[in-house]
């Protein structure tokens, strides 16, 4: 029986059962440390030993290089979003900071464990406990609120700042930052003059962190985007990088890690949904708008400690799509010298080492494995299907993408594929300028007009994107994001074209596409610039 890639995401709900089972043949032990899932036996003992890095490390002095908010602030100052440096970078973050956080746990085989939000769309509950929830009193002391946490930390950071090199401020400059109170700024939601409470990166305890141990779930449009069929489409692609974004596992290529987000980014799959939104989820985006929100929504989200499983969950994916493509024989990077080349060569200039020295020469290229760390997973979600697909050796040919049409902020474009084909859309949208703009948008497919807010098992409802992070500069623009077509919309939309019957669905389609603020807010509004659909 010949299983092509249709086949394999028509059939998620049975797939996210398979998705437990071993991943084939046992992994060789090769690797130093061993990253488990979050609730497993080995997941929860490493969750302790972390428990315990934070409490020593939220008391180290602000000056000192391993001190807990300090590690925060080399996210605020150099993470990349929306480009194809997103997981490189990240994976280096995490690599040595798990090492420091080795180093503090008195377990000298800690390694991160992973949240698997595909299998448990909720925090683990072991994150609510102590030092591991940023709401607790291990944080009141210097996160009380801004004024506390301003006479605590920004000397501190100021001096550092006056150390940094001129290959460290170009970086800043190309961020925004050609100057500290620049910098401090997006600290405060101040930035270009407003202050914006939803732009507040800094988050005081009591509103650390959205999700409680009482209500510690995903909501049903975040948990959608974690769900077995998004996070498979998001494995799906066969190329590192492709100009066509709905083709490529990673964001859009730029001059540089520092580029924010603006007119020409392409969200992936996996970086735009699960990503984002989960993000924006703990931090409150929807219940607490229009902010301040908890620290995941903005860039000092590493205060929070549940950071660190997400993007260990994140770099895990990349790692099973690494490994399927190997299965398949396809390249994992760039097959372009000049792209493999640009790629590799971006400085990374802001990690800090265990022994508390900083990285002033580090590259994407040193961290595009993961044994640089020594590391490995142990299976979760993707591992099962990422076999099956590898068994299958699925064609990398697909057809051209539908490119629709935009009138008055509505786009159109026509679907002409089977129910059971998974299709991606990208939608290309203007983020909202002004104080108080919306995050978190929906997309409405077919929708009567006076139809403003959906539910996530809705016909109607074609998914959520969602912007992570303050509009910072160039950020206010336009960027597009690539989500999979919810089943649901696909099959209604043929049921419900004109040319449909009793006895069949239509071939084809029309779809009307447009975007509807998630919280239902009528004050804020958002534009379809363009949109397209992939069948895959």
């Amino acid at each position: 029986m010949n299983f092509s890639r249709r086949d394999f995401l028509a059939s998620t709900a049975a797939v996210a059962g398979a998705s437990m089972l071993p991943f084939g043949p046992a992994r060789a032990a090769t690797a130093k440390y061993i990253r488990y899932g979050a609730t497993s036996d080995e997941g929860k003992a490493m969750l302790r030993s972390y428990a315990t890095a934070v409490q020593r490390m939220v008391n180290l002095p602000p000056d000192h290089p391993h001190n807990w908010f300090r590690n925060a602030f080399v996210h605020f100052m150099d993470c990349p979003h929306g480009n194809w440096w997103f997981y490189v970078w990240h994976r280096g973050y995490l690599g040595y900071f798990e090492e420091t956080v080795r180093k503090y746990s008195d377990n000298p085989n800690f390694a991160f464990p992973y949240w698997d939000w595909t299998v448990l769309p909720q925090i683990p509950n072991e994150m609510f406990d102590g030092a591991l929830t940023p709401v607790s009193e291990a944080f009141q002391p210097y996160t009380k609120d801004l004024k506390t946490f301003t006479a605590y930390i920004k000397p501190a950071m100021k001096k550092y700042w006056d150390t940094l090199n001129a290959a460290q401020r170009k970086q800043l400059d190309i961020r925004g930052y050609s100057s500290f109170d620049k910098l401090w700024d997006d600290v405060t939601g101040c930035s270009h003059g407003k202050c914006d409470p939803g732009n507040e990166a800094f988050a005081a305890t009591d509103r650390a962190r959205y999700l409680s141990r009482e209500n510690p779930k995903l909501d049903d449009k975040t948990a959608k985007a974690c769900s077995p069929q998004t996070v498979l489409t998001g494995l799906l692609p066969v190329d590192y990088y492709n100009a066509d974004v709905t083709r490529s596992f990673t964001s859009s290529k730029t001059a540089s890690h520092n580029v924010m987000p603006g007119g020409n980014t392409q969200f992936s799959v996996l970086e735009g949904q699960p990503h984002n939104l989960v993000h924006n989820c703990i931090g409150g985006v929807g219940p607490w708008d229009p902010g301040p929100y908890g620290n995941m929504t903005n860039f000092l989200s590493p205060v929070d400690p549940v950071f660190f499983l997400h993007h260990a969950n994140m770099d895990r994916l990349w790692d099973v799509w690494t490994r399927k493509q190997q299965r398949l024989s396809l390249p994992i990077l760039p097959t372009d010298k000049e792209e493999l080349s640009q790629l590799s060569r971006e400085p990374f200039l802001f990690f800090v080492r265990a022994d508390g020295s900083y990285v002033l020469d580090g590259r994407a290229g040193d961290y595009l494995s993961t044994e640089r760390f020594q590391y490995e997973y142990r299976h979760g979600f993707g591992d099962a299907e990422s076999a099956q697909v590898a068994a299958a050796n699925p064609s990398a040919q697909v057809k051209a993408p539908v490119k629709g049409t935009v009138a008055k902020g509505v786009g159109s474009v026509q679907l002409s594929a089977a129910p059971s084909s998974p299709v991606v859309m990208a939608v290309k949208v203007s983020r909202p300028a002004g104080t108080g703009a919306s995050r978190n948008f929906d997309l409405l497919i077919n929708a009567p007009a006076g139809v403003t807010k959906v539910a996530a098992d809705s016909p109607y409802y074609g998914g959520t994107i969602g912007f992570f992070g303050p509009a910072m500069h160039g950020m206010a623009d336009d960027a597009t994001f690539t989500l999979p077509l919810p089943q649901a919309a696909h099959t209604a939309a043929l049921a419900q074209s004109p040319t449909a019957n009793a006895a069949a669905p239509a071939a084809s389609a029309t779809l009307e596409v447009r975007l509807v603020p998630t919280n239902g807010s009528p004050t804020t509004t958002a534009a379809v610039k363009a949109v397209s659909l992939q069948a895959l």
